[in-house]
């Protein structure tokens, strides 16, 4: 199958879609042949991305809440016909601070928003894929899930967090033709950089063999690929794109 019709006839919602990864990962997969729905909470970068790749629908939510996001499951489900992929790349980063100091309402918005908002996400996509008889759900993890970033405590263990819901739905859905899988990529410069030290960005420099950040392209192709049908032997796995920095 050429690269240019590998998800004709498929559905995909992307979370995050206005912006960085979501974004890459959209347009491609539209170029590619697919329906996409973007969602996002910036209603500009919707509408902007939106036009850029002519995206069935956009939802302004906030994934953090589960009945808007149970609203928009019905409403992109709706005006889809169905669907195949899904991928959860919304994401902030929280205060980069020590464990002791760390705000307890940044570390309740980063769960919020990292887990549990992935968490419903994934819970409103199942039943729709099983339906259809097939799904792809891939989720943006991160390298700091695996290793643990210092001062990053709450992105950290979000993101641990994501890697063990993956493993457990994969398991779960392992006899069903949806398949479940994540991403750890290391740094990718994106927007989310401006939630972050400097001292903290050159750590994560610091980390990467290759001695250069990931680029959104990079961590997208590898996404594109987990959410096709080539992808189909592999499920609940966690997949480094991390340009060396992974040891394990």
């Amino acid at each position: 199958m050429s690269a240019s019709n590998r998800f004709a006839g498929r559905r995909a919602v992307v979370t995050g879609g206005g912006a960085g990864i979501g974004r890459a990962v959209a347009a491609r997969l539209a170029a590619e042949g697919a329906t996409v729905c973007l969602w996002d909470m910036d209603k500009a970068a919707l509408t902007a991305a939106a036009a850029e790749m002519g995206a069935k629908e956009t939802c302004q939510v906030d994934v953090a809440d589960p009945e808007a996001v149970d609203a928009a499951m019905a409403s992109s489900a709706a005006a889809m016909g169905g669907l195949d992929i899904l991928v959860c790349s919304a994401g902030i980063t929280g205060p980069n601070t020590t464990v002791s100091d760390y705000p307890v309402e940044a570390w309740r918005r980063v769960m919020d928003v990292n887990l549990n908002g992935l968490f419903y996400c994934n819970r409103a996509a199942v039943p729709v894929m099983q339906r259809g008889g097939y799904g792809r759900i891939v989720n943006v993890a991160s390298i700091a899930g695996k290793e643990g970033n210092p001062n990053a405590s709450a992105y950290s263990a979000s993101k641990a967090g994501v890697i063990g819901l993956t493993k457990s739905l994969g398991k779960e859905l392992a006899g069903t033709e949806i398949r479940v899988n994540c991403v750890t990529p290391a740094a990718v410069r994106t927007a989310i950089f401006e939630q972050m030290t400097q001292q903290h960005i050159d750590f994560m420099l610091s980390k990467i063999p290759l001695g250069r950040f990931g680029t959104i392209d990079e961590v997208a192709a590898l996404i594109c690929w987990l959410a096709s049908e080539e992808a189909s032997f592999s499920t609940g796995a966690v997949f480094d794109v991390s340009g060396g920095r992974a040891t394990y």
